[in-house]
């Protein structure tokens, strides 16, 4: 599965925002994760609505990757949290999402 990170209109990545911010073993964790979502392993993956997904990782205060599927190969990376701020996260997720979605229809596909 190709992965690649949502950007917004002004070419800013949510996702790379929050994971630069990770301490190294927290960001080793989130990388075997997307390595494992790449060759299609979605055991940790459950649908959180709006076409958002969200990736769970048991270490630390309980990481979150968010994503959208974009057909069957793409995964677009709209961002990423913990257990305690799941809620906002997934809100922020989705609204990245429907852009995303928005953005690429104007485009025409």
């Amino acid at each position: 599965m190709k992965i690649v990170e949502y950007l917004t209109p002004d070419g800013i990545s949510p996702f790379r925002n929050w994971f630069d911010g990770l301490e190294s073993r927290a960001a080793a964790k989130v990388t075997t994760a997307l390595i494992r979502l790449g060759m299609g392993n979605t055991s940790n993956v459950k649908s959180v609505g709006g076409g958002v997904h969200e990736y769970k990782i048991d270490y630390g205060p309980g990481y979150r990757v968010y994503f959208g599927m974009d057909g069957k190969e793409l995964v677009i990376l709209v961002g990423g949290g913990t257990k305690k701020r799941q809620a906002a996260d997934i809100g922020n997720a989705g609204s990245h999402w429907a852009d995303y979605k928005k953005r690429r229809e104007n485009k025409g596909g």
